[in-house]
């Protein structure tokens, strides 16, 4: 198709005003797009000056996508590109990108870019003699513009990856210095030479920042760049043409060269200027670093931050970046000392006011509320604001300079809080208050452990922060819920003084101002985590709530989500009440919240975070209600919906915290309704298309679903979930390229369906046994033959001689015992198994090689007979011993935790040696405990690749459950071997009789062992009847 035609058919696709004319205009540059040639035809109109600037802009648009989607096509997906065509596109882009206007330039960049970071060196080995040959030329932009794309593909390489910058650097920064030198000697230079300097020091800032190129140890060509640097750096920025708006002026062109300056400068200072921190071989240089230039660069940031003094402006971002640098040199003796004379200046007349409440902050207070409180829980904004900067300078002067620096920046912050005080109303410096007091928050970590302060924090906050709960100014009552927040944990000698201050924080939820209420909501979490007694928050927990809720309808954000998570923690079971109304609430919020997200193209949505947020909320609740399935029954029509819409891709950020309510919803309703079952396919197609990194998460409703839903899995046939969990377990355990780790979930699901289908899954006895076998015979890590052995042996309990005959057919008998009985023998270095480490592993495989010794001759032969027995036994003894051994460990940690309980009672409750306090209650001690088990559990799960000669043999079994959980692993041998005496005595004393001494013992003691197990069993059966006769059952 000619240019003319093709740019009719993009007219009318982006402009008709005729529906029927744009859809087929669409379709018919869907059919064109894989037509030889059409690439570069839509880049010639892209850039072709006589065509309309919007048919242009749609050309762009339709070439940029159809490169990012197709360029680089996936593993195993077709090429859409010709080569040939691919030559043009790459002959040709070069020279478009310097032709067409900046709109067009972005989207031809981003062409570039994927082009580059596909093909550059390997497929375009002449992209750097381009580059090259333009810097000489007229084209100087346009070579700068991809130099800089080609440098950025290398910004976070390392090591061999990096190799190409190497040749980058030798080429091209000889040209670069001579072209930044001569620009740096015009004498009223324009903004378009302010974008050649900025394009210079952003292709420097990506090929130094992981490490420096070669080239650049070289001092000459080192001190060259330098002299550049701190030129630019230590020249003011030109008065003239600044533009007056704030967003336009901080992007102004020379405040953009300014800033890449002084990145650069810290960069090279942090990175590779510190000798502590440097290898032997790059000592040297960070030695001369700082001797030549790490001084001269302080110097000059100091006279930059003093324009703040003088009254004039400074980008925040530039701010920032220069307040980074002075923290970085506090650590430093050198620099200290070069600092030390100018530091009260820098600490009280630039740092200080930069703490403080400002025009800007009062004007967004006012026409803006909801951004106010969004920057200011924003980690984004974080990283960009001065006050931020400021706050970590001071922190870290006080903490590696506090003997000299903090006595007196308290005794300044104290000078502010009296004059506050002292001033009358219409007087006050509420702005300077307001910093004085976020001071003391952000130094609440070293002022409650340092005396003298530490011993006076209850009486300064409740001489200068708690009546600024009461304060006319906004901002201030704002500051006083943060302030006591950070201090909530202190404690108090006076428990009216918490009682007040907790009060104050929950009154805030109902101030006038947003951003008060927003930083109460933050405070109250604290105060609830601190709170000793309930009772000071239980009454007022309905309106609390109501008032939380309010909030959230207002505004989205994490740290609300938070407060709310840490209330239902602490409340438990009281939560009951509210449990309902707190998932109609949540669920609403999160629709807002992914509303929200999906409107809004910020990486830094805070949408999506509170989104997540509302999620991992739900969870808490449910966990909290655990005990009440009833429940669960009302909540599940509300929680649903989100369930349906965010197993599916939709949900891909949240759907580990989706499936955690999946898994609750399934384990604790009284039954699984057909709803909740309609999250099966979803789950099934999930896991087979993209969400194999999830399998575990997806084991957990799976597994409920069959051991909960065991008739409805059995019988449903629309869908039939038994042929539906065969093809996804087939499909990923018979792909070669899924890693064994990515597959060990599946064992355990078929284990799932032998144990809770026993006799009713025959038919599936064979496939999944051959299924089993094809993955054991390729599996190479232990960890996963050890699963799959398992399923072997689960197959064996649920029917011995089917699945004998099975393995017979298969060819494979012997070579999966022989296995087995290898894997069993294997020792790790301590002595302890280095297969089957926890106890139900152990009990898997003592169930499945019991159940073979009740089989007739004909079926399993004498020899084998010998050696499944004796394995059998061997393994029980394990397993006895290991048993032992937890409960040995069980005996210790109650006697530790009963002295610990003993020694509570004599505490004097005086406080801690860092200010802190060291009692707790019992809910918050039993949650640490919680907390550590889980970290525990966390640590110690099986390692296939441990060596260590640890004797610890941690197990998760206390959080396993499964339907062999009821039989007891020697009554059951002690009755196989029963049946086999009854059934072929001349067999069992055959088999005796074979035996070494040593074994017969073994064999008697385990049967005593059953005998001692029956008693012990059916004790507990009384016992637990008699417990459950007493006991009522929980009402809401």
């Amino acid at each position: 198709m000619d240019l003319p035609s093709l740019a009719l058919i993009l007219r009318s696709a982006a402009l008709s005003s005729i529906l029927d004319e744009r859809k087929d205009s669409e379709q018919k540059l869907n059919q064109l797009q894989h037509t030889p040639q059409h690439l570069v035809r839509l880049l010639q109109i892209a850039v072709d000056g006589n065509c309309d600037m919007a048919v242009r802009q749609i050309a762009s648009i339709q070439f940029k996508n159809f490169i990012a989607k197709h360029w680089s096509p996936e593993d195993g997906e077709q090429q859409r590109i010709l080569p040939s065509d691919k030559e043009l596109v790459r002959d040709n882009i070069l020279v478009c990108v310097t032709q067409v206007p900046t709109l067009l330039r972005s989207q031809l960049g981003e062409c570039l870019k994927t082009i580059i970071y596909a093909d550059y060196p390997e497929q375009w080995p002449r992209l750097l003699d381009w580059v090259k040959y333009n810097l000489q030329s007229q084209q100087i932009y346009g070579a700068l513009f991809v130099l800089r794309i080609l440098s950025r593909k290398y910004e976070f390489k390392s090591d061999e990856e990096r190799t190409p910058v190497s040749r980058i650097v030798e080429e091209t920064f000889p040209q670069l210095l001579t072209i930044f030198n001569g620009l740096i000697q015009i004498a009223n230079p324009t903004l378009e030479i302010a974008e050649f300097m900025k394009l210079i020091c952003k292709i420097f800032w990506s090929s130094i920042y992981l490490e420096l190129p070669r080239q650049l140890f070289d001092l000459n060509a080192f001190n060259a760049w330098m002299v550049l640097f701190l030129s630019v750096s230590e020249r003011p920025v030109p008065v003239e043409g600044q533009p007056m708006d704030p967003e336009l002026r901080k992007s102004w062109g020379w405040w953009k060269v300014k800033k890449w300056t002084v990145h650069i400068l810290n960069r090279l200072y942090s990175r590779f200027g510190d000798p502590k921190l440097q290898s032997p071989e790059n000592k040297p240089f960070a030695q001369m670093f700082q001797k030549n230039y790490a001084g001269r660069i302080l110097e000059g940031h100091l006279n930059f931050l003093n324009t703040i003094r003088v009254g004039g402006y400074l980008p925040d971002r530039v701010t920032n970046l220069l307040l980074q640098y002075l923290s970085n040199s506090i650590s430093k003796n050198s620099m200290y000392n070069l600092l030390l004379p100018r530091l009260d200046v820098l600490l009280f007349e630039i740092i200080f006011p930069l703490l403080c409440f400002n025009d800007n902050d009062q004007k967004l207070w006012e026409e803006d509320p909801h951004e106010y409180v969004r920057k200011g829980y924003n980690i984004i904004e974080d990283l960009y604001s001065p006050r931020t900067a400021s706050m970590d300078f001071v922190n870290e002067l006080v903490r590696k300079r506090g003997k000299d620096n903090l006595p007196k920046f308290v005794q300044f912050v104290v000078g502010i809080f009296r004059s506050y005080d002292e001033a009358p109303a219409e007087l006050k410096p509420y702005r300077q208050k307001d910093g004085a007091m976020l001071a003391v928050g952000a130094l609440c970590d070293k002022l409650k452990q340092t005396e003298p302060y530490k011993s006076e924090l209850e009486r300064m906050l409740v001489q200068h922060i708690f009546p600024e709960f009461n304060s006319p100014v906004g901002h201030l009552r704002a500051k006083a819920a943060w302030v006591a927040g950070q201090y909530a944990h202190v404690n108090f000698s006076d428990q009216n003084n918490f009682r007040k201050a907790l009060h104050s924080v929950v009154s805030g939820l109902r101030d006038p101002d947003l951003p008060v209420r927003v930083d109460s909501v933050f405070a109250l979490r604290s105060f609830v985590e601190a709170c000793k007694d309930l009772n000071e928050i239980r009454p007022i927990l309905p309106q609390l709530l109501d008032e939380f809720f309010k909030l959230m309808n207002e505004v989205e954000n994490e740290d609300l989500v938070f407060t709310l998570e840490t209330i239902v923690d602490k409340f438990g079971e009281e939560m009951a009440p509210f449990a309902f109304g707190l998932c109609q609430n949540l669920a609403a919020a999160f629709w807002r919240c992914l509303n929200t997200s999906e409107a809004s193209d910020d990486s830094d949505d805070m949408g999506a975070l509170a989104a997540v947020g509302c999620l991992r909320a739900i969870s808490t609740i449910l966990e909290s209600v655990s005990s009440l399935p009833q429940l669960f029954v009302e909540i599940e029509p509300t929680i649903l919906p989100i369930m349906q819409k965010m197993l599916t891709t939709d949900g891909q950020e949240v759907f580990e915290e989706v499936l955690e309510i999946a898994s609750y919803m399934t384990f604790y309703s009284p039954s699984i309704s057909l709803n909740i079952w309609s999250l099966w396919p979803l789950m099934v197609e999930a896991l087979v298309d993209w969400a194999i990194d999830f399998f575990p998460n997806i084991l957990v409703p799976m597994d409920n679903f069959i051991s909960r839903g065991t008739a409805h899995f059995l019988t449903c046939k629309e869908p039939d979930y038994q042929q539906s969990l065969y093809n996804v377990l087939s499909t990923l355990m018979t792909d070669g390229n899924i890693e064994d780790s990515d597959v060990e979930s599946a064992p355990k699901l078929i284990e799932v369906v032998f144990q809770n289908c026993k006799g009713q899954v025959d038919q599936w006895v064979e496939p999944y046994l051959r299924l089993t076998i094809d993955r054991l015979q390729r599996a190479e890590t232990s960890y996963l033959k050890s699963l799959l052995v398992q399923v072997v042996a689960n197959m064996l309990y649920y029917n011995p001689a089917l699945t004998l005959g099975v393995l017979h057919n298969t060819g494979l008998a012997s070579k999966v015992f022989d296995l087995w009985f290898q894997m069993l023998q294997q020792k790790r270095k301590s002595g302890l198994p280095a297969n089957f480490k926890r106890e139900h592993d152990k009990k898997v495989c003592c169930l499945g090689l019991t159940s073979l010794l009740a089989l007739p001759g004909g079926q399993l032969p004498d020899e084998a007979l010998q050696r499944v027995f004796r394995a059998t036994l061997d393994l029980l003894v394990a397993y006895k011993d290991q048993l032992d051994e937890a409960a040995k460990e069980a005996e210790v940690d109650y006697e530790a935790e009963m002295n610990g309980l003993e020694s509570d009672d004599d505490d004097d409750g005086s406080d801690g040696e860092m200010g802190m306090d060291d009692t707790e209650d019992g809910d918050e001690a039993e949650s640490k405990k919680l907390h550590k088990l889980a970290a525990q559990a966390k640590a110690f799960r099986y390692d296939d690749e441990d060596e260590d000669d640890s004797d610890d043999d941690f197990s998760d079994d206390d959080e396993f459950q499964s339907p062999i959980d009821e039989v007891d692993a020697f009554v059951f041998f002690a009755d196989a071997i029963k049946v086999m005496q009854a059934s072929d005595g001349q067999r069992f004393h055959n088999l005796n009789q074979s035996l070494e001494f040593t074994y017969q013992a073994i064999a008697n003691g385990i049967l005593q062992h059953a005998e001692l197990r029956r008693v012990e069993i059916e004790k507990e059966k009384q016992k637990k009847a008699a417990e459950a006769a007493s006991t009522p059952a929980p009402t809401l």
